[in-house]
């Protein structure tokens, strides 16, 4: 017998902090609860370790430091890859409103409120922290920039988003658009953030805006050959997947069904 879904707190912010290999996540979700303190709405952090990058690496360990009682952790011993770490975490989410920002110490989590704001005065469905926004402070090497700009255009040309950049790793979602976009979304790891912004929009909620951010280049995070080449299958395949099998446009469709890891705890 199913169980049915507890009831979500549609004023409350949750957001989702997925980490992998990340000597800094402690600071990272410290200076979150601060930033996110100083809101006028009740909230969560929901910290997702996506399994361990060596038999050394005690992200997990640092995570369960800022553990407290707005702050929770949630592991498993296996990297699934940055997308499922955050599908895992927003179906662990009670909020209303669901954020996601990326760990690494090189986004601000300033963005988050900034986001927020810009999400009241447009009544948008999602806010995206860009990169390319005319009030961003930003200073990322040169090959991420053409790497970016590529993307942009070609989403644009393919998706009709009409965004500047959907990559950056800070989005904030309406409930109501996860709860309708998340069972049909395929890819876990390289673009998860454009298929979810595609598939957002194909069914409706196109109420998309961007957002300032403050970004300072982390070396940590690198661009290599091989996650170009990921990524450009991933988009590919989301292009095929939109346009020839239509996939996204079933209405009963949910892939996720019985993986109950995914499946939403909560509902609006």
């Amino acid at each position: 017998m199913n169980k049915k879904p507890l009831k979500a707190n549609l004023e409350m912010l949750s957001v989702i902090v997925p980490v992998y290999g990340c000597k800094t996540i402690t600071k990272d979700l410290k200076s979150i609860e601060k930033e996110v303190s100083g809101i006028n709405l009740p909230f969560e952090i929901i910290c997702v370790v996506d399994g361990k990058a060596s038999n050394k690496d005690n992200t997990k360990n640092r995570a369960k430091k800022a553990e407290n009682k707005c702050i929770k952790v949630y592991s498993y011993p296996k990297n699934r890859g940055k997308g499922y770490a955050v599908r895992y975490g927003m179906a662990r989410s009670k909020g209303g409103i669901i954020a996601f920002i990326d760990a690494g110490n090189d986004l601000s989590s300033k963005g988050i409120g900034m986001a927020l704001e810009h999400m009241k005065w447009y009544n948008a469905d999602i806010v995206i922290g860009s990169k390319r926004h005319k009030a961003s402070k930003v200073n990322y090497p040169f090959k991420r920039r053409i790497l970016s700009a590529i993307v942009q255009r070609a989403t644009r040309l393919f998706f009709g988003l009409n965004v500047s950049d959907t990559q950056t790793g800070l989005k904030i979602f309406k409930r109501k658009v996860l709860e309708d976009i998340l069972p049909r979304l395929v890819i876990k790891r390289w673009a998860f953030d454009l298929e979810m912004l595609s598939v957002a929009k194909r069914r409706g909620f196109d109420r998309i805006y961007e957002s300032p951010i403050e970004l300072n280049f982390n070396a940590q995070s690198n661009i290599t050959y091989r996650s170009v080449l990921n990524f450009a299958q991933d988009y590919l395949a989301i292009i095929y997947r939109t346009f020839i099998l239509r996939y996204y446009d079933d209405d009963k469709k949910d892939i996720w069904k019985n993986d109950k890891k995914l499946k939403l705890r909560y509902s609006s």
